[in-house]
């Protein structure tokens, strides 16, 4: 198969969508496991409630790797065309620093998520609903990088 520069650029647009999303979900996650921990320190029972947060992280990153599937399956097809790459490139950039943002912005509420159940374990819920705020940002950036993808 010959590499374009067309392919070139949307395999860039893939890059871009996955690994900033996902290094933003890797960092929320490490912020929320150290505070995890902490937690567990004083009350281990409090494992699954703790987990549930830390889990709430990674939706940023699987999000840019949905739309980094989607690109690069585009991205392999495009034979010659340049104008194609350079939509799929900009494609995958909403998705890619949204995802690294606002990933990184839910990793300091799930923090403080985890700090809040660790004094009440019954307020699990509302330190989800703070979470789940930040989560919409994420979603919004999906949404226009699947937008952009299907217009090409």
């Amino acid at each position: 198969m010959t590499v374009t520069l067309g392919m070139g650029l949307g395999l860039l647009g893939a890059a871009i969508a996955f690994s900033l999303s996902a290094t933003g979900a890797g960092i929320a996650m490490g912020m929320a496991g150290q505070a995890a921990a902490g937690v567990l320190k004083e009350d281990p029972r409090k494992f699954g409630q703790t987990l549930v947060l830390q889990a709430i992280g990674t939706t940023g990153g699987i999000y840019g790797l949905l739309m980094a599937f989607l690109i690069m399956q585009k991205s392999l097809t495009l034979g010659d065309n340049l104008s194609a790459g350079i939509w799929l490139l900009a494609a995958g950039i909403p998705m890619g620093i949204v995802g690294l943002f606002a990933s990184i912005a839910q990793g300091r509420a799930l923090v403080a998520g985890i700090i809040l159940i660790g004094k009440r374990p019954s307020e699990l819920a509302k330190a989800l609903i703070y979470a789940a705020m930040i989560e919409t940002l994420s979603v919004f950036a999906l949404l226009i990088s699947f937008l952009m993808y299907n217009s090409i």
